[in-house]
């Protein structure tokens, strides 16, 4: 099933379809929180066994930590709720009414195992106040103390939408419902652990209200191209990576590493000829050669013998940089990808971009800075909008644009949106964008469809670093060992989620 990225007013569309079209708000609330419940005895069961201590709230969040408090208690669980507020619904009265004879009529007394945050749900605006204030302060104290924190659909005190927070719960795991929040996957960090469960919102769970797309393992292995078993260098194809000015070879290395662990047939590393013997002695498997170069060169170094291109890794922004970057665009009409250097070149010219791009598939790989001087804007602005940045970039251009962060957010020139959360912080070092550029143009030369191809390669990106993260601190896990696992990523087993979970995503960064 499709998991959508929300914002709060979307996921409140959702419920009000669903109930519209006779779902029970009732029979919402008890899914949810019977789901919640299967997932913290899954998740967290040995811990549960020394006792839960439940959160609640006034509102339907509340409702949800009484529905999960009645099923622990009637799994033999010893649960504790304090009752912040008088619940303000129907539901949530009658949530609390259902599961008070099941639980204990102490108040937590601080030594229990899990702790659960039922405050505030996803409709919550602004810093938590008053008595929800000193609770969150106390679960954070529960915490500091070897308590696990669970959150219900979010961490009490993060914006669901912009996942802006001050004082905030940080949860180990938190438990979303239906879809998944853009404020989750900004602040993947609050988060912990996140899992999607299924509260029968059915087919209106999947609006068409231009909410994204989340990738997931489902989505990637069914979409990467099959090398079958008489392929040869040629059907796996070949592609020419061009940048690598004096100085900045390494970038040019990634890439050529990285298309090669991608499964492409044929790298050619087009550098600056002070580059050459640092690239042919790093990148054994690739040729090479040196730029500049004249019109005649480009023609055979790079029109007759790629099936895609990509231009910007270590390319640098001088004089001869620039005349490259037109003339190969001018001349090569296949397909393209555009990283780095050859982003900044055109912070100006974007008609000018717009142009050379026109009639091919193509791919823009910016990170906030880029992605701001691009578009002409700060990197704050940007930031605000991560989610819809690139729909009015990807429409003038005629490209599809991926926009690296946490998440990766992908948009199509027809406006098709779709979110990586794959990746830990691992990523977040000099050339980690060449690796991605090296995957993606190697899944362009292949299937020739620039959001699939984005798509793809962000997740698998994203997925080679949390294996090579695993079990490890990110201090000290290198790009190398991301490019590693590469290998790992392509072959990787995942069997769909069991009922009610619809997704997972693991928590990353090291241990607060």
């Amino acid at each position: 099933m499709t998991v959508r990225v929300v914002t709060a007013a979307q996921a409140a569309a959702r419920d009000s379809a669903a109930i519209a079209a006779g779902v029970a708000s009732r029979s919402l609330m008890r899914r949810a929180g019977e789901a919640a419940a299967h997932v913290i005895l899954d998740h967290l069961g040995e811990r549960a066994a020394r006792g839960v201590a439940v959160y609640a709230g006034s509102g339907n969040n509340g409702g949800d930590a009484w529905v999960v408090a009645g099923h622990l208690a009637g799994r033999g669980i010893p649960v504790r709720v304090r009752q912040v507020g008088d619940p303000r619904t129907d539901d949530a009265r009658d949530a609390r009414e259902n599961a008070r004879h099941a639980v204990s009529g102490d108040p937590p007394d601080g030594s229990e195992g899990v702790v659960i945050d039922g405050l505030l749900g996803t409709g919550a605006r602004g810093e938590p106040a008053g008595e929800i204030a000193v609770v969150v302060d106390e679960i954070g104290a529960a915490r500091s103390r070897g308590a696990a924190v669970v959150a219900l659909d979010l961490p009490t005190g993060l914006d669901a939408t912009s996942g802006m927070f001050g004082r905030a719960v940080a949860a180990d795991l938190t438990i979303t419902f239906g879809t998944i929040k853009r404020g989750h996957l900004v602040a993947r960090g609050r988060c912990g652990a996140i899992v999607v469960v299924d509260i029968g919102l059915g087919p209106f769970a999947d609006l068409e209200d231009g909410a994204p797309t989340l990738v997931d393992h489902a989505w990637v292995s069914s979409r990467i191209p099959a090398i079958e078993a008489e392929s040869h260098k040629g059907v796996r194809r070949r592609v020419a990576i061009i940048g690598g000015a004096r100085g900045m070879a390494g970038a040019a290395v990634l890439a050529a590493r990285a298309a090669m662990r991608s499964g492409v047939g044929m790298v050619r590393a087009i550098v600056e000829t002070p580059s050459l013997a640092a690239v042919q002695s790093a990148a054994v498997e690739a040729t090479a050669s040196t730029w500049p170069m004249s019109d005649a060169e480009i023609e055979t170094q790079v029109s007759e013998y790629a099936h895609a291109v990509l231009v910007g890794p270590g390319l640098g922004r001088g004089a001869d940089a620039r005349h490259l970057l037109l003339r190969v665009l001018e001349i090569w009409k296949g397909p393209v990808v555009l990283d780095a250097d050859a982003l900044n070149l055109f912070a100006s010219d974007l008609d000018r971009l717009a142009a050379l791009l026109s009639g091919r598939p193509a791919l823009l790989t910016p990170h906030l800075n880029e992605m701001a001087r691009l578009v002409g804007q700060s990197p704050d602005e940007v930031l605000s909008q991560r989610f819809e940045a690139g729909r009015d970039l990807a429409e003038r251009l005629g490209a599809t644009v991926l926009l690296k962060g946490v998440p990766t957010v992908i948009t199509s020139r027809s406006g098709e949106c779709l979110v990586s959360a794959a990746g830990t912080p691992v990523l977040a070092a000099a050339g980690s964008g060449d690796v991605l550029g090296g995957i993606a143009v190697t899944l362009l030369a292949q299937n020739r469809d620039a959001t699939t191809t984005a798509a793809i390669a962000a997740w698998a990106h994203g997925k080679a670093a949390e294996i090579a993260n695993a079990g490890r601190r990110v201090r000290g896990v290198i790009l190398d060992d991301v490019l590693a696992a590469l290998g790992a990523v392509w072959s990787l087993r995942v069997p769909p989620p069991e009922p009610p979970v619809l997704a997972e995503l693991p928590r990353v960064g090291d241990p607060a």
